[in-house]
């Protein structure tokens, strides 16, 4: 990576990998709650508080954006690839936001309580409705899933990237402090014996 490649903030980083482990803490626990019938209820006391964080978090990564707007891309990158990691990314910011919004919604139309802790429930924002509520359950799914592709190809891309290109595109992004460029190992001194003989 050219040393003055910069780097997305901390605070833009903090909540990637913040959102990241959350986001795909859901989706495990959405996919546990198909396979696991008897511990639904315990299950979906987690998935419904972590759905809402996720939605409130990204509004406060959109805002961020605002103020912090990522660095740009190697110019490994070629422009197809750019429009796609463009299209990418604006459609994991629009599921951070789409699926609780469904979930929220698929709770209100069966009319059943979205309990986020204790007593706080938040309101309903769909009437009741059976059809509704199934149509907003498949939804749902089928948003998850796609949600998790576009996760994985995105990984692949970082990883693409970094692993056969070698273009340092992880180390934009990565929590941990990175130095700007790799020293060069020095070339090891020859010995005088050595020397002698080149100058022979």
């Amino acid at each position: 990576m050219p040393a003055d490649q910069p780097r997305f903030t901390a605070f833009s980083r903090l909540l990637h990998w913040l959102m990241a482990a959350m986001i795909l803490t859901t989706l495990g626990i959405g996919t546990a709650m198909w396979a696991s019938l008897g511990s639904y209820h315990a299950l979906v006391a987690l998935h419904r508080p972590l759905g809402i964080a996720i939605l409130v978090l990204a509004g406060v990564r959109l805002v961020n954006r605002l103020f912090n707007p990522p660095p740009p891309l190697p110019a490994s990158i070629s422009r197809v690839e750019r429009l796609a990691a463009v299209g990418a990314e604006y459609t994991m910011y629009g599921l951070m936001i789409a699926l609780p919004l469904v979930g929220w919604g698929m709770l209100s139309a069966a009319h059943y309580p979205a309990v986020m802790w204790g007593s706080f429930h938040l309101p309903e924002i769909l009437p009741h409705s059976a059809p509704l509520y199934a149509v907003l359950r498949k939804a749902h799914t089928v948003l998850a899933a796609g949600f998790l592709l576009v996760i994985l190809s995105h990984l692949a891309a970082v990883l693409f990237h970094s692993l056969v290109v070698g273009d340092g595109l992880w180390r934009r992004m990565v929590p941990w402090p990175v130095r700007s460029g790799a020293a060069q190992p020095a070339e090891p001194s020859a010995s005088p014996t050595a020397r002698k003989a080149g100058a022979g």
